[in-house]
């Protein structure tokens, strides 16, 4: 049986490494700039910050590697979720950040894709088929 989602599945890993290689070089050269929309239960934010953009490059870079995919599909898709109380503080406490809109315009739809961005991680690395395959 030949992988019908395999092409596809290609175009959206080099996407989402793509997306994830520009944010880890952002989260690198200006963590500052990220400071105000980390939770305050968040401990050394500044290093949580350097941290996360480590793992932003290390998991683009994963996803374009066969060895590594499913793993970095996995980690990617957790690092969304992890993220998304720093998402959650933008927007309900309307915290402006250069360049990003503060209007629900923009928040809403970002926070209404996150569960698309962990899905995307997901199913691009292989880790599910869902919902075009049924009964794995």
């Amino acid at each position: 049986m030949t992988d019908t989602l395999g092409k596809p599945r290609a175009i959206m890993r080099w996407i989402m490494a793509a997306f994830y290689g520009i944010a880890g070089i952002g989260h690198l050269t200006a963590p500052g700039a990220f400071l105000p929309i980390v939770p305050e239960w968040v401990p050394f934010p500044r290093e949580v910050i350097l941290a996360t953009g480590a793992c932003e490059l290390a998991g683009a870079a994963a996803m374009l590697t066969a060895r590594w995919r499913y793993l970095a599909g996995i980690m990617l898709a957790l690092y969304a979720l992890c993220v998304w109380p720093a998402n959650i503080k933008h927007a309900v406490e309307h915290i402006p950040l250069p360049h990003i809109p503060d209007s629900w315009w923009y928040h809403g739809p970002r926070l209404a894709f996150q569960p698309v961005l962990i899905w995307w991680a997901l199913f691009c690395s292989g880790v599910i088929d869902w919902p075009w395959r049924r009964g794995l």
